[in-house]
């Protein structure tokens, strides 16, 4: 816990980051992170949230907010 902010703190003290080891970890994880606002019941599909990059990932072309290179 950060002592500074005991009362409301922003981020959770108790996150596990994992390392991306392998392409398929990567895009479970990817996956994961847009299927987010529609497990919330924000969107019906990952792509109908304006702010991810699950537009950018369905389309041939760029059609979000930024740019997304896979590497």
């Amino acid at each position: 816990m950060n002592s500074r902010n005991t009362n409301y703190p922003f981020w959770l003290q108790d996150n596990q980051p994992k390392e991306l080891y392998s392409s398929g970890f990567m895009l479970q994880k990817l996956n994961y992170v847009h299927n987010n606002p529609v497990e919330a019941g924000i969107v019906e599909r990952p792509g109908h949230y304006l702010y991810s990059s699950a537009r950018d990932c369905q389309a041939a072309e760029r059609v979000g907010l930024l740019r997304v290179n896979f590497l």
